[in-house]
This record gives C-alpha cells, sequence and structure tokens, in this order.
C-alpha cells in the first residue's frame, strides 16, 4: 500500500486547492430600468430582455 514518505506542507497543499474557491458571480445593470441583473437573462423587475418586454413585470407587495 502506497504512504507518503513525507508530510504535505500547508502550502503545497492550499496551492492544490486554489481553484475550489468560489467564483463571484456576474451581474450588469438592466438597461431599462437600471436594476442590476445577471447578464443574458430576463429582469426580474421589469420583464424585459433584449430591448422587448418579455414578461409582465409583478406588482411588488
Amino acid at each position: 500500500m502506497a504512504v507518503p514518505k513525507k508530510k504535505t506542507s500547508k502550502s503545497r497543499r492550499n496551492m492544490r486547492r486554489s481553484h475550489h474557491a468560489l467564483k463571484s458571480e456576474a451581474i450588469v445593470e438592466c438597461a431599462n430600468c437600471g436594476e442590476m441583473m445577471r447578464p443574458h437573462h430576463v429582469c426580474g423587475a421589469c420583464g424585459h430582455y433584449r430591448k422587448r418586454d418579455v414578461v409582465q413585470a409583478s406588482p411588488a407587495s
């Protein structure tokens, strides 16, 4: 059975896991209402997508 000959240092262990960090979510401003939204998605506030009304905006409660 294979057994490590030397202890893996904290630096080497953490460098190996460097890509495990969470990525930040991309957010852009809606061209119609100015609300923050995800790119290539329908705006949740006004229902616009690519200069068109796609869905009816839900009334704020």
